[in-house]
């Protein structure tokens, strides 16, 4: 067996779940990215992953793996950042086991994450997500817990990981205090009130759920197990293009579950409240993470320059002050 396969059992088993504690998205994360190294590996190198030496994973590897996810599978930037971020993680945790290979671990870790152009953030106006929530038909079952999934998304902001994590003992229907509590990023618990719409939403959907157990799932799919990310992305999809057919601008948009959460940060932002509220609603590691709503919202800015006084000037043609310069002006 080569150094390698040790070393990457051990960055997984005893770094990231052991020591670091990492979340069960993180630990996935980093297993796609060395699958997918693995497989270029195998284009590339021509060896399998059992096979091959840390010595092959050098920066002129790990370079052209990340050419190959830009070019080849059409990863955007971020995502090619995210991986060379897992990429980084398991050399620094093997620069400790490995100083002999110092030279060439420090190598890959100079390799640059890419700048990427930051695009304003995406979300649905009110014609828009209106028209999404009449797409599910509610007369069935799968249309009730499609409508409940949407609305409690785009009233509540969760992430989609967070959505799917949910569990019947995680909500609470009380009138009084209506609000599902959740687990985000860095293990962060958070509540998060109820609308009444949302209430009523979840109340239809359960009544389906007869002898259901408290740690079941939330959301089902049709299997009757937990849904994954890929299934509300389908779901998702699948009624943008139902509503689209009222709401023609929705047929340019694209539409994910991460578009929902955005759509109730701008409600949020358009109701008044501040950053603080808006990133404790979201569970932002920081205030500074709304500004990019700020940033996306026209209303904002609108009403802003409404209040500002225009310049006490007049309109009128220029004139050179001499023949000269007018006729350098006319040229």
């Amino acid at each position: 067996m080569s150094t390698l396969a040790p070393l990457l059992e051990a960055f997984f088993i005893d770094r990231l779940q052991q020591q670091r504690h990492a979340s069960p998205n993180t630990v996935a994360a980093y297993r796609d990215t060395f699958r997918l190294l693995f497989a270029f590996a195998k284009k590339d190198v021509d060896r399998e992953p059992s096979d091959l030496a840390l010595a092959n994973l050098d920066a002129p590897f790990i370079l052209r793996f990340l050419t190959h996810l830009e070019k080849e599978r059409r990863n955007s930037v971020s995502t090619r950042n995210a991986r060379l971020a897992a990429v980084h993680s398991f050399f620094r945790y093997v620069a400790l086991r490995e100083p002999a290979q110092s030279a060439m671990i420090q190598r890959v870790l100079a390799i640059p994450h890419k700048r990427s152009e930051k695009k304003l953030v995406a979300f649905l106006t009110r014609p828009e997500f209106e028209a999404v929530l009449a797409a599910p038909d509610q007369t069935t079952l799968l249309g009730r817990r499609d409508y409940a999934l949407l609305l409690v998304a785009i009233q509540t902001g969760l992430r989609v990981s967070e959505l799917i994590a949910l569990t019947l003992e995680d909500v609470r229907l009380d009138r009084s205090a209506a609000h599902v509590r959740c687990r985000g990023k860095g293990r962060k618990e958070r509540i998060t009130p109820l609308t009444a719409q949302s209430v009523k939403a979840l109340r239809a959907c359960l009544r389906d759920r007869h002898g259901a157990a408290q740690t079941d799932a939330l959301f089902l799919s049709r299997r009757g197990g937990p849904m994954s990310r890929d299934a509300v992305e389908h779901l998702v999809e699948v009624h943008r293009l139902r509503a689209a057919k009222k709401c023609p601008t929705l047929a340019r948009k694209n539409v994910s579950p991460h578009v929902l959460r955005h759509t109730s940060a701008m409600l949020l932002l358009h109701a008044g409240a501040d950053r603080s509220t808006i990133a404790l609603w979201l569970g932002h590691e920081s205030i500074e993470t709304t500004e990019i709503y700020l940033h996306a919202d026209l209303a904002t800015k609108e009403r802003a320059i409404a209040k500002t006084a225009p310049p006490k000037t007049h309109q009128a043609r220029y004139r050179p002050p001499d023949a000269i310069l007018g006729f350098l002006q006319s040229l």
